[in-house]
């Protein structure tokens, strides 16, 4: 019964010595290990072993570093300074690239406001009564809207391959548009011509020296003929259509002054090309004629252009 026992007792005994001897093996190589990385991290031989030690102790017997003197605190590593991030350039450019396209549309939305209101003021002013005026207001007004959200309905179905439509869309904005332009120049001619023609007609002071300067010389004419025609009758009637050059001279520098802008144009135009240009007064309202009847009509293709860019 005895070798029975002592039988069990060396095999468990065996065992448990290779047990510890299997702990004792990683303790010793968890040892090594530790020493080795003070010395590849370039720490000397006491620290390693006071690091090793105190890695070595539990951690119910480490002493926490509030109850540690001032001296033997252990300073962190600051961390490094917060660094300042630069000015914002790709969002500049993003909110550069999009108020363009917004300012684009306020301008067409404004030039449409304009024509919209010229287009209706013209075609109202052509009716013979109130319900023709408001019949052609009618007409030009919504002329003009067709004119001016036209183009990007067009634009829109050709991208999309609806390219019929969007051909007959931009034949029915070609015919709104020739309606809007010749409303345009019916306004801008009228309402110039009106400036001008009161302008032309105001009595200046050259003016009424000229208009009795040849009152004075038609009635001396008058005396001097009364009797027959003779030598001083023919005097008097030189003298008359001298005054008369005198007065038109001075209806027509009047008239010249009614559009002060021309004559600048002219002159601006001749002087800059030399003199090799002169236009005349006359090629000059031409193009302003078409300019303002023009402008205001083109807000459908700058929505256009507004929206295509704020896509990309």
């Amino acid at each position: 019964m005895a070798d029975d026992t002592i039988a069990s007792v060396i095999p468990l005994r065996q065992a448990r010595l290779k047990k510890r001897d299997r702990k004792a093996a990683g303790r010793a190589k968890a040892s090594r290990s530790r020493k080795r990385a003070p010395k590849a991290a370039g720490v000397t031989g006491d620290e390693a072993e006071s690091s090793s030690s105190s890695s070595l102790l539990p951690a119910e017997f480490l002493i926490p570093p509030e109850f540690l003197p001032a001296n033997d605190v252990v300073a962190e590593p600051s961390a490094a300074p917060p660094t300042i991030p630069g000015p914002p350039i790709e969002p500049a450019i993003r909110s550069r690239r999009q108020l363009a396209p917004v300012l684009l549309s306020i301008a067409a939305l404004a030039l449409a406001g304009v024509g919209v209101t010229i287009n209706g003021w013209f075609a109202r002013s052509l009716g013979s009564s109130d319900i023709a005026g408001w019949l052609f207001l009618a007409v030009g007004v919504a002329a003009d809207l067709v004119a001016l959200v036209m183009p990007s309905c067009a634009a829109g179905l050709w991208q999309r391959g609806q390219r019929a439509t969007a051909t007959l869309g931009w034949a029915v904005w070609l015919m709104t548009f020739v309606f809007a332009v010749t409303a345009g120049i019916g306004f801008a001619s009228t309402n110039i011509t009106d400036v001008t023609t009161a302008r032309a007609s105001r009595i200046t002071p050259a003016v009424a020296n000229a208009q009795g300067a040849l009152t004075d010389a038609m009635s001396a004419r008058d005396r001097e003929c009364k009797s027959g025609v003779g030598k001083f009758c023919r005097e008097r009637e030189a003298t008359v259509a001298q005054r008369r050059q005198m007065l038109d001279a001075a209806v027509a520098s009047v008239a010249q002054a009614a559009d002060p802008q021309s004559d600048a144009a002219i002159k601006l135009v001749t002087w800059a090309s030399g003199g090799m240009l002169r236009p005349t007064a006359e090629d000059f309202a031409m193009l302003r004629l078409v300019l303002l009847a023009l402008l205001p009509q083109i807000g459908g293709i700058l929505l256009l252009v507004g929206r295509h860019s704020a896509r990309n």
